[in-house]
């Protein structure tokens, strides 16, 4: 039945090819019928209320509240919009100068409230920030007076804007250093205060009462020796008094030190050497100079 009815069809268009479908929504608005009932709906809501060109234009304070807010909604919707970095570079810098235009506009309107004895919202204004989550009004407060927002920021050209330059390190030089060089730097004034004199004092006690320490500690050994020797000296006690003695005997005489010892063993394989090697004719050549070398210095004195 539907094939028969698809062939009616052809047959009344007059052409095989041709094919009745649904009118597309293009058509569907330009009907008559449709035209009709579009107008007699705007005809009972009335003419839409377009914002003002100037804000002085407007006298009423509840309709310049209803514009402003109207701009803080469109600037919000733009700053979500420019949050995206795919839609190009001249859509960015479209969306980042409308965004500029309507904050502009905001500040109109907010002192014309001002002025119709409304709330000082440019004191106590909301805030307006990107996706960063900056402060729109910092770049204001700079002295700049545009203010980039979102993908706006990465721009060619805009980004050099935001990055901070590197610290640059300056390395001192000697007559730099020189110049900082006083006469604290030498130690000239610290006596002044009199603190470190105090300190000195203080330390030069300690030191002379360990010093005094140390020589009584000394002279009380060096007399218990002594008492020890001359005890062992005097006493006629048995064998184990004797060895107690003979191991606390202390002999208080020169003894050679190590650079002696070696000059009387050098001497000792000089002579070794001299008569092994040297004949008995030359031993007494020197002899004999050794003699005339004493007499001479015997003579000098």
């Amino acid at each position: 039945r539907r094939a028969r009815l698809h062939a009616a069809a052809r047959k009344r268009s007059g052409s095989a090819g041709l094919y009745v479908t649904m009118a597309r929504n293009e058509e569907k608005a330009n009907n008559m019928f449709n035209r009709f009932i579009k107008g007699k709906q705007e005809a009972l809501k009335g003419e839409k209320d377009r914002r003002p060109y100037l804000a002085t234009e407007c006298k009423d304070l509840n309709a310049a509240d209803k514009w402003r807010q109207e701009i803080l909604r469109e600037i919000g919707k733009k700053v979500m919009e420019i949050q995206n970095a795919g839609l190009g570079e001249h859509r960015l810098r479209d969306l980042n100068d409308e965004i500029n235009k309507l904050i502009r506009e905001k500040s109109h309107w907010e002192k014309r409230i001002l002025d119709l004895g409304g709330p000082n919202y440019v004191v106590q204004g909301r805030r307006i920030a990107d996706a960063d989550g900056k402060d729109a009004k910092e770049d204001e407060q700079k002295g700049t007076g545009y203010r980039y927002f979102g993908a706006a920021k990465q721009l060619p050209g805009v980004k050099e804007l935001f990055d901070k330059p590197a610290a640059r390190t300056v390395r001192r030089t000697r007559h730099a250093m020189n110049k900082q060089i006083d006469a604290d730097y030498y130690g000239f004034r610290d006596e002044e205060d009199g603190v470190l004199l105090r300190e000195e004092e203080e330390a030069e006690k300690e030191m002379v009462a360990a010093a005094v320490m140390d020589w009584e500690a000394k002279e009380a050994q060096r007399e218990e020796d002594q008492r020890r020797t001359r005890g062992g000296r005097g006493g006629g006690g048995g064998d184990d008094d004797d060895a107690e003695d003979a191991h606390q005997f202390v002999a208080h005489v020169p003894l050679p030190d190590q650079k002696d010892i070696e000059g009387m063993v050098l001497q000792k394989k000089k002579k070794d050497l001299l008569a092994k090697y040297a004949s008995a004719e030359l031993m007494a050549q020197e002899a004999e100079a050794k003699q005339m070398l004493n007499a001479g210095r015997g003579e000098d004195a």
